[in-house]
Parts: structure tokens; C-alpha cells; sequence
């Protein structure tokens, strides 16, 4: 029981629970002098010389998180002790140098340090404006320029508070603003409502409790105003406390859970409250009146005060905890402890778990302790185990499980082989205790370890582990270029290696200059085969965008998906290739993101269309979706391609398509369309007339275009806009009943028009208005070359009874006669007439019964024909 004495005497007893403090990392890197060296802006680990707490602002990350410092400005410091020019630097927790970057001369002064939750390091210039660096190498994002978040006339930063997604500013003019989107490029900062303090007033101190433990969902801001604490949001300010009589807060700190609230006040007195302050929860009068420089909780059990050389520990019950140092601390909140940083060391704070205790507490008889020692008397080969063993043997799976537990909260790797061979020892007695459990923490432990190895500086714990995720230590590992151990881990763990991979790629691809593009792919394809379906398009497209074209395109011709590959063709130029590996795909939608980009580039840079037209006339997947495109919204473009292909006939038809668009147009009316309709069926003419096999199609665009002509120079002269569109009969008719006949009979002559159609149509123009004189004459001119028949459905059409009959007494076919006579409904007529018909009784009754439907009259003359053995 040795050893579980020796465990014990480092804890501190506070209250009735046990504190122990670890020491991580002792000495650090920069805790000795070193030489300062000179590093290129952005990048390096040199410049990083000793760090003095003191004469540095500076931010450490929660979960084990890289350290940031800029020297203080405003601090005297020994000549020749610094570099005179100040720098940004970067640690991680072991204090190894990550990288330094000079700091922009001539900005306002730096007032804070922070890391979001994202892990961009934050900087807050007095004026209240942002800066945002990216890890590891400390670039500014988006921009070198800073971004305002006060009001030009708020007079700068009074005090500040930052958490993870946000920061709340207490102005010079004691106005409070708020921005909860540091994260992104545009953050929005807003105004809270006035605290109402008074000109002779002065804001104290300020804490936030953060907006997950806010029912509004907003960040709430406790200001220490006077003798009074406020809560301040975006509805209003509220009183907190008046019945207590706290007296002025000089500092505040909030709990991890934002429940509770340990607040420094004027005489000396530690108060533990709810941020709603509707109790004294405990207190305690401290020593010293002067307020602390530091003040921070302990997981949610205790609250720690730091004033110079001093750190008191404080729980709600039994005297405090002291520990004494002789150099300046900070204080790094964690979800269960504290790590403390000096300029010579990093430590952990925080309470031994209760397993921890029940093996290694003084005295201890818990099952875990005498399973503890039974391994302990079993390796020295002592009969004791078994006396132990059966003292626990009802017992043993809490007393495996808290041997197991014990091992997770250890730092020192040796104990955590004593407690996993202690729990190993009592697993074979206990069949129904689960078999991954120990397997399960000994992967954690493994992960743990790598990661708190110095040379990688992240001190987990595996409380922060679990709330941390896997995940995201693979990603904070890669962020900060250890791709090896993230890529054995992700292996380790089951998780997927293209994360890792990818990142390494890009960085190799950034940090290799000088290397050949031929070498540099060898090498990247060696990694990337390691990991199947990874994303070559993501890594060539870094490639692109570092300078590097050529090992883009070939780094391209890698990945598998078109749909990722395609695009990154296009922006690195390969239009050739990109057409190419779309058609492949059979993606319909890719082959048109293809033509469209370059038919863009055509359009943008005013080149001519014919290369683009070669190169789709040699692929009939992509030459049709063009057409099929362009016979919809690009007519002209659609024309270019088949007149540069060799393809008249299709230009052809796609003019004569054009001028019936015109045609349609509701300008047409007025006659403006005629130039570019004509022009358009001359085009297809002649382009008609270079083909032998269009012969016809030639023709009747020659006689488009010429009766267009005609028919504008008929709506000149007749300055009505009647003819155009309308066809050579039409045209005709229309002159005639205009009483136009000579513009009617030079269409007749122009057209060729027959004289059996002239007489159609000019008895039809003649009866439509109703000149029956006129008609008269026109059928005595001289024998009708088509017989009267005409001049008979004319009238009829009309409705013109009596001027039909004088026609129909003209006509020589009986059967015509009869079949006029009963549509004009003159029945005796019609029957006289069918009864002069010769042998042709059979079509003549046909004839009619076609034309009068079901009528008795047809029946009767039926019936009479065929007794009288006519028909």
C-alpha cells in the first residue's frame, strides 16, 4: 500500500474532497533564453525565443489548445531582452514554437488575444476593431484589414469578453455591443440596451453567461456597476441582487454550466451565487481586500484566485487551498479542471475522481483498492491475492470497472498499466463483465498518450476527449500539420483516412515550390491511393489555385467522379478534355455545363465561334444537345454552326422558321416586318438553290419572297395593311374586291395563275361584295374555260337565290344542275334535273344523298326510277 501512499500525499484536501495539481510539461521550450532568429512573415517557428507572461498578452485554447502571445506594448521591458520588433507567436501547450509572424506595425493598440471555437486566433484592437488569423501559420482572414465591430464614436474599448462563438465589448462610453458571429467574414455586431450608468459611475467588472445557457438564445452581460450588479441584453436591463447587499463586484467569473456566478466583492468576500442572484450560495472572506488579478472556477466544486506569487483555491466548505508561486501564472478554464501556465511549466488543476480516490485514498478497503493490491501481491507472486480476491469476489465488476475508470483520469502511463493489470487480474473471476471494456479504454489511453506526447502538446484529458470527439482531434491535429499521427489515429480508431490525406496533400503541394510537377505527383498519388474514393478533384483544384496548372490537369485525370471532375477541367482551360469526359459520363446536364462554359469564353472574348463549332460537329452526342439548345434561344448562333458545318439546307429551314416568327409578331400588322422577312427567305433561296436536292424548296422560297413583294407594294399603294401574309388567291380576291382588278391581274400574270382558277376567283371576290352586274359581265366576257359552275357557287356561298338560278340554267352537267338546285331547296327543280341524267344514276344519287343526307326526296325519286325501270 506504498505506492497508494505516495499517490495520495500529493492531493490537497478541500472541504471533503481531494484537489491535485499535475505538472504536464516542466520545463518549457521557452523557458530557458534562446536566441531569437528571424522567421519569413507568415510562417516558422523561429522568432520564438524566451516568453515572459508578464510582458505578453496572450490567449491559451480550451481542450489542450495552442498558446498565442504578442508582446505587450505598454509594459517596460529590458533592452536587448526582446526582439525590438514585435511579433505574433505560436506554441503549443508544451511550449514547442508552431509559428511566428511580425505584427503589423501602426495598428491601434492590441487590447486582447482569444481563440474561437473554430481555433482562429482572435485580436481585439483598442479601437474595437477584429483581426483573424488562421492556424498554423498565422495568416490574417480574410484580409490583413481589420473589421470594425464598435461604433466610430463609442471612444474604444473599455473591457471585453470573449467565449467561443462571440465577444461582448463594455465601450469607453459604457455601451455594451455584442457580436456572436466572429467566425465569419461579415460579422454583425449589435447594440444591447443602455446599462443606464451614471456620468459619476463606473463599470466595475463584466462577465457573460453564454447564449446555450440563455433561454432567449442570446448572450446575457453582467456589468458591476457601483454598488449594484445588471444584466444587460437586447430586451432591456434588469437589477440583480438588491436585497442581498453584496456591495460593489470588483471581479466575476461564470461557471462552465452558467448556473452559478463567483464574484470578488469590495471587503474581501468570495460569493458564490446563481446568475439570477437570488441566494448566497457561500462565501468566504479572503485576506486580502485588493481584488484578484485572476479569477476562474475549477470545474463547478471550487473557485480559484490568483493575486501575485499567490493562488488560493476556495470550496464551499473547510479552509482553502493554497498554492504559492514565484512567477506570473494564467489560468486556463477547462470542463473539469484548470490548467495553470508559467513561464517555466504547464500544470493541471482539478479533483481527483472518485475512483482515483477509492484505490489510492489513504486507508482505502474499497473493492477497487484490494483489487488493486491483489495484483500487486499476484506480481510478487504472494498468497495474499487470493485473500483478496475473495474478500472482493461479490464486488469484483465494480472493482474492474473503477480500475478501468482510475486509468482514463491518469497522466502518468506506468500507474495506468498498474490499474489496467489490476483490472485484468480480477477479469477472468467475472464473466459477465463486458469484454471491450478494457480494449475500449485502452484505445483511448493510446490516442491520450500520442497527443500528450511534448513534441505534439495537447494535454487531453479524457473528459475532453469525450466532449472533444475523436473527430475533431483528428481535425485540430491536421490543422496544425501532424498528418502522421492524425492518419494513424483515423487508421486506429476506424475513421476515414480522406480528411487527413487530403489536407497533407494540399500542404505538400504548397510547401513544394521547387520540386518538379512530375516528381510532386508520384509522390502525392503514392498517399492518395491509400484512401479509395478520395477526392482528387479537391486536391488538383488546390493545385490550380497555388499556380500549379499542369499538375492540376494531371492530378485531375485521377478522379473518378465526372461530376467533380468535369468543372475543375473547365477552370483550368481543358475545354477539350472536359467535352470529352462528359460525353463519356452519358450526363446530359454535364455535357451543357461544358458547352455553355465555352461558349461563354467565345462570347466574353469576342472570338470567332468556328473552333467551338469543330469541335461539337466531331461529337454527335454534344453537336445534337447544342442544336436541340439553340432551336429554342440562338437562332444565329444555331445558323453559324450550319453554315460552318456545310449544312445549307438546315440554315435554310431555320431562316424560312425565322421569317414565320416575324410573320407572327403583332408589328406585322403595320407592315414593318417586311424588309427582314423578305431578306430572311432570300438567304434561304439562295442558300436553296446551292443544293441539287432542294430543287422545290428553292422555288417556292423565290416565290415567297417575290409575293411579299407584291403584296408591300400593295399595302403602299393601297396604304392598308391587308396582303402581307396572306397567299396568291387571297391576294387576288382581295385586289378584285377592292375593285383593283388591274393590280389583281398582274398578280395573275406574275404568279402564272390558270384562267380556270382566275375565273374561281373572280367570281368569288365579285359575289363576296355583291357587284352582280359586274359578275354578269365578267361571265359574258367570253366562255368560262371552267364552265359556270363557278359563277353558281358563288352565288349560292352568297345566299344570292335568284342570281344562282340565272347560272345554273348555263350549266350542261345534269347532275350539277340537279345537285345546285337542291341545295338552293328547289326540290322539283333537282328532280326535273336528276330525271335528264343519263346512265349516271348511280353516281348522281350518291352525289346527292352525300350532299342532302337522309332526305325523303332522294327515297321517292329512288323508288319512282325503279318502277318505271330506269334505274
Amino acid at each position: 500500500m506504498s505506492s497508494s501512499v505516495s499517490v495520495a500525499a500529493e492531493w490537497d484536501l478541500l472541504s471533503d474532497r481531494f484537489y491535485r495539481r499535475i505538472t504536464i510539461y516542466s520545463p518549457l521550450p521557452w523557458s530557458s533564453p534562446a536566441t531569437t532568429t528571424t522567421s519569413s512573415s507568415g510562417g516558422g517557428s523561429g522568432g520564438a525565443g524566451r516568453l515572459d507572461l508578464s510582458t505578453h498578452i496572450v490567449a491559451a485554447a480550451p481542450f489542450g489548445g495552442p498558446i498565442a502571445a504578442v508582446r505587450d506594448d505598454s509594459k517596460i521591458v529590458q533592452l536587448h531582452s526582446e526582439p525590438s520588433r514585435r511579433r505574433l507567436l505560436l506554441f503549443s501547450s508544451s511550449g514547442h514554437p508552431l509559428a511566428s509572424s511580425p505584427w503589423t506595425p501602426h495598428l491601434p493598440r492590441l487590447h486582447s488575444l482569444a481563440f474561437s471555437s473554430s481555433l482562429n486566433l482572435l485580436a481585439l484592437l483598442s479601437d474595437g476593431s477584429l483581426l483573424r488569423f488562421r492556424l498554423p501559420d498565422l495568416k490574417p482572414i480574410p484580409s490583413s484589414s481589420p473589421v470594425p465591430l464598435l461604433p466610430p464614436a463609442s471612444g474604444g474599448v473599455a473591457d471585453a469578453v470573449f467565449w467561443g462563438g462571440g465577444v461582448a465589448i463594455l465601450t469607453e462610453d459604457n455601451r455594451v455591443v455584442v457580436t456572436a458571429d466572429i467566425e465569419v467574414d461579415d460579422p454583425h455586431p449589435r447594440e444591447l440596451a443602455d446599462p443606464g450608468v451614471g456620468e459619476d459611475e463606473q463599470v466595475l467588472c463584466m462577465a457573460v453567461v453564454e447564449p446555450q445557457f440563455v433561454m432567449s438564445g442570446s448572450p446575457e452581460v453582467l456589468l458591476a456597476v457601483g454598488d449594484r450588479v445588471v444584466a444587460v441584453d437586447e430586451d432591456g436591463v434588469q437589477l440583480l441582487g438588491e436585497a442581498l447587499e453584496i456591495g460593489p463586484v470588483q471581479k466575476m467569473a461564470v461557471s462552465p454550466n452558467g448556473k452559478l456566478l463567483a464574484a470578488f466583492a469590495h471587503d474581501g468576500r468570495l460569493l458564490v451565487i446563481p446568475t439570477d442572484f437570488s441566494r448566497i450560495i457561500f462565501e468566504y472572506e479572503c485576506d486580502s481586500a485588493l481584488p484578484p488579478d485572476q479569477i476562474a472556477w475549477c470545474g463547478l466544486d471550487s473557485v480559484l484566485l490568483y493575486w501575485p506569487e499567490v493562488l488560493l483555491m476556495v470550496g464551499p466548505n473547510g479552509d482553502p487551498v493554497q498554492y504559492n508561486y514565484d512567477e506570473p501564472i494564467m489560468l486556463i478554464p477547462e470542463c473539469d479542471g484548470v490548467r495553470i501556465l508559467s513561464n517555466s511549466s504547464m500544470e493541471f488543476l482539478h479533483r481527483v475522481p472518485d475512483c482515483i480516490t477509492s484505490i489510492f485514498g489513504i486507508g482505502s478497503m474499497s473493492p477497487a483498492a484490494l483489487l488493486y493490491d491483489a495484483r500487486d501481491h499476484y506480481d510478487k507472486q504472494s498468497a495474499k491475492a487470493y485473500d483478496n480476491y475473495q474478500l472482493i469476489s461479490s464486488s469484483l465488476p465494480e472493482a474492474i470497472e473503477a480500475c478501468i475508470d482510475a486509468a482514463g483520469y491518469e497522466f502518468d502511463v506506468s500507474r495506468q498499466h498498474a490499474l489496467l493489470n489490476a483490472a485484468t487480474y480480477g477479469l477472468p473471476f467475472c464473466s459477465q463483465f463486458p469484454q471491450g471494456r478494457i480494449q475500449e479504454m485502452c484505445k483511448m489511453l493510446r490516442v491520450l498518450n500520442a497527443v500528450r506526447d511534448p513534441e505534439i502538446g495537447m494535454p487531453l484529458t479524457i473528459q475532453q476527449y469525450k466532449l472533444l470527439t475523436a473527430t475533431v482531434l483528428v481535425g485540430r491535429l491536421i490543422n496544425a500539420n501532424q498528418h502522421l499521427l492524425a492518419l494513424r489515429i483515423s487508421e486506429y480508431l476506424n475513421l476515414n483516412p480522406e480528411v487527413v490525406i487530403m489536407h497533407w496533400a494540399c500542404e505538400k503541394i504548397a510547401a513544394s515550390t521547387a520540386i518538379p510537377d512530375i516528381v510532386l505527383l508520384e509522390g502525392l498519388l503514392d498517399k492518395l491511393r491509400l484512401c479509395k474514393g478520395i477526392s482528387y478533384a479537391a486536391v488538383a483544384a488546390h493545385a490550380d489555385n497555388s499556380g500549379r496548372r499542369k499538375l492540376a490537369a494531371m492530378l485531375v485525370d485521377h478522379e473518378s467522379q465526372s461530376s467533380k471532375q468535369i468543372p475543375l477541367l473547365l477552370s483550368i482551360d481543358e475545354q477539350d478534355k472536359a467535352l470529352q469526359k462528359s460525353i463519356e459520363s452519358g450526363d446530359t446536364d454535364l455535357v451543357y455545363l461544358v458547352l455553355f462554359h465555352i461558349w461563354q469564353k467565345v462570347a466574353v472574348e469576342k472570338n470567332a465561334p468556328l473552333d467551338f463549332f469543330g469541335i461539337i460537329n466531331a461529337r454527335p452526342l454534344a453537336r445534337d444537345l447544342f442544336m436541340t439548345y439553340a432551336r429554342h434561344s440562338k437562332h444565329e448562333a444555331l445558323k453559324d454552326f450550319f453554315l460552318s458545318t456545310g449544312r445549307l439546307q438546315d440554315a435554310a429551314f431555320l431562316l424560312l422558321k425565322e421569317s414565320r416568327e416575324l410573320e407572327k409578331n403583332p408589328v406585322a400588322s403595320k407592315g414593318s416586318i417586311h424588309v427582314p422577312q423578305v431578306r430572311l427567305i432570300d438567304q434561304a433561296y439562295r442558300l436553296f438553290a446551292e443544293t441539287k436536292e432542294h430543287l422545290f424548296e428553292s422555288k417556292s422560297a423565290e416565290e415567297h419572297a417575290k409575293l411579299l413583294r407584291v403584296q408591300h407594294n400593295l399595302e403602299v399603294s393601297t396604304k392598308q395593311a391587308i396582303f402581307l401574309g396572306s397567299s396568291v388567291s387571297d391576294t387576288i380576291k382581295t385586289c378584285i374586291a377592292m375593285g383593283n382588278e388591274r393590280a389583281a391581274a398582274k398578280v395573275k400574270s406574275e404568279f402564272k395563275v390558270p384562267d380556270k382558277r382566275w375565273y374561281w376567283l373572280k367570281a368569288c371576290a365579285l359575289a363576296t361584295v355583291g357587284n352582280w352586274d359586274a359578275l354578269e359581265a365578267f361571265s359574258k366576257e367570253k366562255r368560262p374555260p371552267g364552265g359556270y359552275k363557278p359563277f353558281v357557287e358563288a352565288c349560292i356561298d352568297a345566299g344570292q337565290k335568284t342570281e344562282a338560278v340565272k347560272y345554273i340554267l348555263k350549266l350542261t352537267n345534269s347532275a350539277e344542275k340537279s345537285e345546285a338546285y337542291e341545295r338552293l331547296g328547289m326540290h322539283e327543280e333537282a328532280k326535273a334535273a336528276a330525271l335528264q341524267a343519263d346512265n349516271n344514276g348511280d353516281e348522281l344519287f350518291s352525289r346527292l344523298k352525300f350532299t342532302l343526307g337522309q332526305n325523303a326526296l332522294i327515297d321517292t325519286l329512288r323508288d319512282r326510277f325503279s318502277s318505271q325501270g330506269t334505274y
